[in-house]
């Protein structure tokens, strides 16, 4: 190994003790409390689905306890040490978001299922699974952790053995507005196909945004569309929510079984799968009613 190729390996080495340190802290602590709640997911404005999949955004027992699932790892030790102190003190509402079956979250995942073993009160609420391989596309059947070890669990996953618990994010208010449609087809992009100048090439003719865009303006995008093509899953769960009809490129296997399956194409062959295309109602609905009586039984659950 050349002294460069080291030098560029240090921050994942130092990131990689970084983790452990933390986790292993946490699970040798003497102390684990239940004296509060935190919600934890991944806490990211640039992403405005993983922003806006928290519990704490929507109700008020949880309201501005939020703590972002990546803090543990994060270089500054003030951060780290605040990640510590907030998972020992207290009970763990985990979501929403993809943070099952991915690499990225399986160390902080397997931490809260034997947390949660040890008698903290943990709650899973409206995750999924995330994997990327494609051969796990449509064929995942468990998860990466033990979910019977966690005092109460609500996946996003339709059909799974666990409850059925979409996505909090259908609780927030912008979502009874109502919008005249201007498009005939749009396309949402995940921030990260941006880079991809042989993707937004081939969909220049269409209106577009993406999912680092400002939230409002996606839903008012949403609203105005008839029929949505895109590769962010927040845009695909949004759009059916409000009865658009929908076309996906998957980029993980999140985006299947969810109950109101959209139309599974790819950036090459969608114009042909465009004719397969509907829209569903009742699926704001639907999936209000889910969050609400799942957090009667959470906060129940959690003496809140």
């Amino acid at each position: 190994m050349s002294l460069l190729s080291g030098f560029y390996s240090l921050p994942i080495i130092n990131k990689y003790y970084r983790k452990k340190e933390v986790i292993q802290r946490i699970l040798n602590s003497p102390v684990q409390n239940n004296t509060d709640v935190v919600n934890l997911h991944r806490y990211d404005p640039t992403n405005i689905g993983d922003f806006y999949c928290g519990v704490h955004h929507y109700f008020e027992p949880v309201k501005g306890k939020h703590l972002d699932i990546f803090d543990y790892k994060r270089e500054d030790p003030k951060v780290r040490d605040n990640w510590f102190e907030k998972i020992t003190q207290n009970a763990l509402i985990i979501g929403g978001g993809g943070l099952l079956n991915r690499e990225g979250f399986d160390s902080q995942m397997k931490l809260f299922e034997q947390l949660g073993a040890k008698g903290k009160k943990t709650v899973l609420w409206g995750v999924g699974h995330n994997a990327k391989e494609k051969s796990t596309y449509g064929k995942i059947r468990q998860y990466n952790v033990d979910t019977t070890k966690f005092g109460l669990v609500g996946v996003r996953d339709y059909g799974m053995k666990e409850e059925w618990v979409p996505c909090v994010s259908c609780m927030h208010p912008i979502f009874d507005e109502k919008h005249e449609v201007k498009n005939e087809i749009g396309v949402i992009f995940h921030k990260k196909t941006l880079n991809d100048k042989s993707v937004l090439k081939k969909f220049e003719a269409f209106p577009s945004t993406a999912n680092n865009a400002v939230f409002e303006d996606v839903v008012q995008f949403i609203g105005e569309t008839d029929t949505i093509l895109t590769d962010s899953y927040h845009a695909m769960y949004w759009s059916l929510m409000l009865g658009k009809k929908v076309m996906v490129f998957p980029n993980s296997s999140k985006f299947y079984n969810f109950k109101y399956q959209p139309v599974i194409s790819s950036f090459g062959n969608f114009e042909a799968d465009l004719k397969k295309v509907q829209s569903y109602s009742g699926v704001l609905e639907e999936c209000r009613e889910a969050n609400i009586k799942f957090s009667e039984k959470a906060f129940d659950y959690l003496g809140l």
